[in-house]
């Protein structure tokens, strides 16, 4: 995500960060940089001159120029201020005590993904001891009630739907009715889009939201879109009162314009992010953790966080005592295989990793040899799989035979799974080797 932006600022943070004395002209120089980097990732004009006024001022004063480290300070500058305009601090949603009732509007344009980010937020609501219901108010796009009953069993949540009814109004009033005596606490309102903003839809939103007196009105906007999904948002919120922004296709957003511009330009807030296409790719927008991101500085809190979603701590230690011990099995190997996938694309997860941004391009990493190394694992017996040393010719020629690939391929991950567990038992044992490696990460 945000791909030509980070390449962009990135490389003009490592020329400047590890200078030990700069001068304005470098700051300058520095600034033109990143405002073309803006200007190209479809930020808004009038949050690119904001952006340059304000860091040139902070950057060019005494505390920057004269302090021990100008060049890292100046970092912290150009982050702090990235912070300022993605919305400084995490914006959650505002929802009233679990015995009562809370209402939230989605609103958004057809194609934005509105109906599949309805089904992610009751998903994640539901993980958070919530009692979501769905209502599928979209009477308008063919076929937008029938995704959402589907979506709705894929999520586990109960949708209220009419077909063939025309007015939304009544749909949405059955499923205030029905929140009401099933005792759902959050009502979730997929309401209708057009292709484009015009009085009909505004006058059907407004005519919704005076129903349901929602407690969050949230525009779900396509961050592909751009300059486009700002504007969109600048509408809707003059016509709506937005309480927030979910951007959609995040992962798929290379540019960043959006992200960047609409707490200024909309004066309202992003809390959540589509990070993918499954159920459970809605992540909450941190500002700081994005601007880390778009700097080539990671994400080591998402990371982890994503880590502790597919392992618990006791799973944890088990695996810490193995790794010091020489014990891990190709079985524990391949539980890790799983994890990993668990947790994302294999470019999500190296985003997160401080140094990792543009040193290693996720596309030319061979993700068919993992899939043939889980392939070749699988064919193996449980036995072979805890005491990889009784995998002798034969038993090769076996795996090789069963997972479709050639005794060779079997020899090379045997060989490369010894050379994985020694390098995990010196990393747990050496102090100084656990420095090392963190000081390599942590390179800019």
């Amino acid at each position: 995500m945000l791909d030509r932006l980070t390449d962009r600022l990135t490389d003009t943070i490592r020329s400047i960060s590890g200078k030990s004395r700069i001068s304005e002209k470098n700051i300058e120089d520095a600034v033109e940089e990143i405002k073309n980097a803006l200007l190209e990732a479809d930020v808004s004009l009038k949050v690119v001159r904001r952006f340059v006024s304000r860091t040139i001022r902070e950057a060019s004063g005494e505390a920057v120029l004269r302090s021990v480290s100008p060049g890292q300070q100046f970092v912290k500058v150009v982050h702090d201020k990235l912070v300022e305009f993605l919305g400084d601090e995490r914006q959650d949603l505002t929802l009233r005590g679990p015995d009562v009732t809370s209402v939230i509007l989605l609103a958004g344009l057809q194609g934005s993904g509105k109906t599949t980010t309805a089904a992610k937020l009751a998903r994640r609501l539901k993980a958070e001891g919530r009692r979501p219901l769905l209502v599928a108010a979209d009477l308008v796009r063919p076929a937008a009630v029938d995704q959402l009953e589907q979506l709705g069993k894929q999520v586990d949540v109960p949708v209220e739907l009419s077909r063939g009814e025309k007015d939304p109004l009544k749909v949405v009033k059955a499923g205030l009715a029905r929140a009401k005596k099933e005792q759902y606490n959050v009502l979730i309102i997929d309401t209708a889009g057009r292709m484009q903003v015009d009085d009909a839809l505004m006058a059907e939103i407004r005519a919704v939201s005076k129903l349901a007196q929602p407690d969050e009105r949230i525009l779900v906007a396509d961050a592909m879109t751009g300059q486009n999904a700002v504007e969109v948002a600048r509408v809707f919120h003059e016509s709506l009162a937005l309480t927030g922004v979910i951007l959609s296709k995040f992962d798929s957003d290379t540019r960043g314009g959006a992200a960047l511009s609409i707490k200024t330009i909309a004066d309202t807030p992003i809390k959540f992010i589509g990070t993918g296409e499954k159920p459970e790719d809605l992540e909450p927008f941190y500002p700081e953790r994005i601007a880390s991101r778009i700097l080539g500085m990671g994400d080591v809190v998402s990371l982890v966080e994503k880590a502790q979603e597919t392992i618990n701590e006791e799973d944890a230690l088990r695996l810490q005592k193995k790794m010091q011990t020489a014990t891990f099995t190709l079985e524990d190997y391949l539980e890790q295989f799983q994890r990993v996938k668990k947790m994302g694309s294999l470019k999500s997860v190296m985003e997160m990793i401080p140094g990792m941004q543009g040193q290693v391009d996720p596309d030319s990493l061979d993700l068919d040899q993992v899939k043939r190394e889980e392939a070749m694992i699988l064919s193996m017996t449980l036995e072979e799989r805890r005491n990889h040393r009784i995998i002798g010719v034969s038993r090769r020629k076996r795996i090789a035979g069963g997972s479709g690939v050639s005794v060779f391929e079997v020899n090379q991950l045997i060989k490369r799974f010894d050379k994985t567990r020694s390098m995990m038992k010196k990393m747990t044992k050496n102090k100084k080797y656990q420095q090392q490696m963190m000081t390599r990460m942590g390179q800019r």
